[in-house]
């Protein structure tokens, strides 16, 4: 069965008379039980941080999604990123973490897990078989995101989860750019992979959500008695409103992929681009790697400009009309933004030029075409006193 059918149906109640067509609602703190021995005898969901039935739909639908033995809810994309790795860790652990990591996980491992005595090492991402000169006896995970979110790297996740299983360590992916429909790290042996539903299945930008999904039910239950040890919890409206956009994003990944495409082919010519960073591109550095392990690509990639001042770049952006300044992607609405102030790296990626990530949404594509081209035209017209 293809993706967009089994997402249309997945989680939905058994068919009867005047079933809904979604599973409810259900809002409680507290839930009653009549005989004393349900609340001890572990047969039951006993409080409402535990979930509900949607919860247990959208989880369903996350395993399907990465073919995974079980999914832990969380309330952000960090959040499943930071409990992915807190289920893993302990005090004097060392972990290796792709040097073009999300922001905020370089931030939670700089600032956090180091006041625990967990040591942190960034790997350049190109690394591939090479991470086996960087294992140690105490290395308990290895962390990818793949491509990098901002600059764009495919790494060899064969050859890493390979070495990695040679020492008995974890290996976590984050899979939000694939929305994990066009790229599936459980079936290449990782064993955690995590999304920011808040992006392709929340597709309205409103929802903030995450998820966690585990290869093997022993990983499950390790991420999700860590989850409920840390007193993890979701809104069950949170959870509706992210298992009803399963039911579209598929349609919605494929245009936005095809968007991308065609929006990326348009700029490569323009004479204020250096270069496109997109790994659906034969230019792209790892383009090979994107062929072998990924089935398609998605909305957001790179671009570099040619040398010019900070100045120049915010001004280009300021004149978008369609393409809105702010974080994220995989919602309806077109997003730019300027990569360089966060561009925090131990491995200088060498683009030569300022770096820009732009996210297509669901507008027209002659409308994004026409919002680039006016804003270009504009700041080359204002850099020649024109």
């Amino acid at each position: 069965m293809k993706n967009a059918t089994k997402f249309a149906h997945i989680g939905r109640p058994k068919i009867g008379v005047g079933t809904s067509v979604n599973p409810p609602i259900v809002r409680a703190s507290t839930l009653l039980f009549d005989k004393a021995d349900d609340l001890y005898n572990g047969g039951h969901r006993i409080y409402g941080r535990h979930g509900s039935p949607v919860h247990d739909a959208l989880s369903e639908a996350f395993c399907a999604l990465e073919n995974g033995a079980g999914a832990t809810l969380t309330p952000s994309g960090l959040s499943a990123n930071t409990l992915s790795i807190l289920a893993n860790i302990k005090a004097g652990d060392h972990i290796l973490v792709t040097d073009s990591s999300y922001g905020p996980i370089r931030n939670f491992c700089n600032t956090q897990l180091t006041k625990f005595g967990v040591e942190i090492e960034y790997y350049p991402p190109g690394i591939g078989a090479g991470i086996s000169a960087l294992i140690r006896d105490n290395t308990s995970c290895i962390l990818l995101e793949s491509p990098g979110s901002l600059s764009m790297e495919i790494q060899d996740l064969p050859a890493i989860v390979k070495r990695a299983k040679q020492h008995k360590i974890t290996t976590i992916v984050d899979n939000t750019w694939s929305a994990g429909l066009v790229y599936a790290p459980l079936d290449m042996g990782a064993d955690v992979v995590v999304h920011a539903a808040t992006k392709f299945f929340s597709g309205h930008s409103d929802v903030l959500f995450g998820a966690v999904v585990s290869r093997t039910k022993s990983m499950a239950n390790k991420v999700a008695k860590t989850a409920a040890a840390f007193g993890n919890s979701t809104s069950p409206d949170d959870a509706y409103q992210i298992l009803r956009g399963f039911r579209t994003v598929v349609t919605r990944f494929e245009q936005q992929e095809k968007s991308a495409i065609s929006l990326a082919e348009w700029l490569q010519s323009h004479a204020k681009v250096s270069k496109i960073v997109h790994p659906a591109f034969a230019s792209h550095p790892n383009h090979d790697l994107w062929q072998r392990d990924f089935t398609g690509s998605s909305c957001l990639f790179s671009i570099v400009l040619k040398p010019c001042a900070e100045s120049e770049v915010l001004a280009l952006l300021d004149r978008l009309e369609i393409f809105a300044k702010g974080f994220s992607f995989g919602g309806f609405e077109s997003l730019v933004i300027h990569c360089d102030p966060q561009l925090n790296r131990d491995h200088d990626p060498k683009f030569g030029g300022p770096l820009v990530r732009i996210a297509c949404g669901l507008e027209d594509i002659d409308d994004m075409k026409n919002d680039w081209r006016q804003a270009l035209t504009d700041l080359i017209l204002l850099k020649s006193g024109a």
